[in-house]
């Protein structure tokens, strides 16, 4: 058996396409659809991800602005930006580049912006909203996650869902997975006979950042494999957190690193700002 490969690369520029169209109308009724986007300090892996964001908001025509703070930024400076955005009625979406500096508390930041404008999907409001049913933004990579196993018509309701790591993708797409129907059992560092659970899973969803730690024996002959993880090589590249060769002479599909789930991320941020503005425009036409 050799999986088939779920192209997230594919599926997002296809999201991508219909969500230029939406973008397009919205601007026709006279509604800019914008995304703020807050960098602060230098971290290059953090100046690449949100490069590629903004590239990919020009791609649908979503505008976007990058406040690209100094390191030293004060706390207090960061909040003031925030609340100003907040009440920007051209921006539809607010996004703080993690991770941010250690003087500055990232729970009180990410609690500062508004619900309605907080299309990462981390504030305690939409986290809260996500465990009930009633979501405004999910967070964007369990959202991408869900949506690939959507596009590729693969059957959640009544699966058994394994997940390993239970950290910001973790929890919400056990939740996400369970609320859809599945059985979730989440494992974590402390989880014993690791390989023993993973085995069970007809879905297996991997986000703990180690470097090919699942391999083929940990494997259900079949199961859909999901990997979050991105790696970066001491030798150069990057990798997931399953040996991708060897699981997927077992796995039935599998996602690619990279190419898998990390353009459904970034797909379902430019969603979630469509979704921001949607809302936002019909509030303005009342």
């Amino acid at each position: 058996m050799t999986a088939k490969i779920i192209d997230g690369k594919r599926i997002a520029q296809g999201l991508r396409a219909e969500l230029a169209k939406e973008v397009a109308l919205l601007k026709e009724k006279r509604h800019h659809v914008g995304l703020d986007v807050i960098l602060v300090g230098s971290d290059p892996a953090s100046e690449i991800y949100v490069r590629n964001k903004v590239h990919a908001c020009r791609d649908v025509g979503i505008t976007s602005n990058v406040h690209h703070l100094p390191a030293d930024t004060t706390q207090n400076d960061l909040l003031a930006l925030i609340q100003r955005l907040n009440y920007d009625a051209m921006v539809d979406g607010i996004l703080v580049q993690l991770p941010l500096p250690p003087h500055i508390n990232e729970v009180e930041v990410i609690a500062a912006i508004s619900p309605r404008k907080d299309v990462d999907g981390f504030h305690e409001t939409n986290i809260g909203r996500l465990m009930i049913g009633d979501m405004i933004f999910a967070p964007c990579t369990p959202f991408g996650i869900m949506k690939l196993l959507q596009v590729c018509g693969i059957e959640v309701k009544g699966a058994h869902a394994v997940v390993v790591g239970a950290g910001n993708v973790g929890k919400p797409i056990s939740i996400m997975l369970m609320q859809a129907g599945a059985t979730v059992t989440v494992c974590h560092q402390h989880t014993r006979d690791l390989a023993e659970h993973t085995r069970r899973g007809d879905i297996l969803v991997v986000a703990v950042g180690k470097p090919r730690m699942i391999s083929a024996a940990m494997v259900k002959p079949g199961a859909v494999v999901i990997d979050v993880g991105i790696n970066r090589l001491a030798e150069g590249g990057i990798c997931g957190d399953v040996d991708f060769e060897p699981v997927r002479e077992v796995a039935g599909w599998i996602t690619p690193v990279p190419g898998g789930v990390g353009p459904m991320t970034i797909a379902m941020l430019l969603e979630n700002t469509v979704i921001s503005a949607r809302s936002l425009a019909a509030e303005a036409a009342e």
